[in-house]
């Protein structure tokens, strides 16, 4: 193998190295994270276009069923955090904060949560790429299934309710998750 400069010789293949741009942390971020938003939007509209809306949900739907455990149980393994309820919200909190949204979080009790959100950035994505009137019908789908999925994770008898929606005209979205009251059985 040769080298001159800022190329490497190597049989019939030359290859230039090129350094990698120097970037702060927050650009990172905000390159995955556009990255994240952009490819979830594209790949429904895609599905969308081939096989219509409902289809597209449909496939979406399925994978939010399996995509927040994938995030929960990353989240647990980095912290080392276990099951219950005070994990959850540590790591369903840092989810929602990751991902732009505006919230806070009552503590109701030791088996309970409410999560009131002011500002949803999957909300706000769909109104500024003209498809708000199609946001309420997705977040009453995928909203459930994921916020489920991820209280599941924590706790098979935790239960969410979704008390009000962004989405759906409400000025924010009230999240509830508990543990269900058969739970307590002995």
């Amino acid at each position: 193998m040769l080298s001159a400069g800022n190329y490497r010789v190597s049989s019939f293949l030359i290859i230039r190295q090129v350094r990698m741009m120097e970037l702060s942390q927050k650009q990172m971020t905000e390159f995955f994270h556009r990255s994240y938003t952009a490819v979830d939007g594209l790949w429904f509209m895609k599905v969308e276009e081939k096989y219509g809306f409902d289809v597209a949900l449909d496939i979406d739907n399925e994978v939010w069923k399996v995509f927040p455990k994938m995030q929960a149980r990353f989240l647990k393994s980095m912290v080392k955090l276990t099951n219950g309820v005070d994990a959850f919200l540590e790591c369903f909190t840092t989810k929602l904060a990751l991902e732009g949204f505006e919230f806070e979080v009552e503590k109701r009790s030791d088996n309970g949560s409410r999560i009131n959100i002011s500002r949803c950035p999957w909300h706000d994505f769909l109104v500024k790429s003209g498809r708000e009137a199609l946001s309420g019908k997705i977040g009453a789908r995928i909203c459930s299934t994921e916020y489920s999925t991820w209280a599941a994770e924590f706790d098979e008898r935790m239960q969410f309710d979704s008390k009000s929606r962004i989405c759906q005209g409400a000025e924010r979205c009230v999240l509830e998750f508990s543990l269900s009251p058969m739970s307590f059985r002995t």
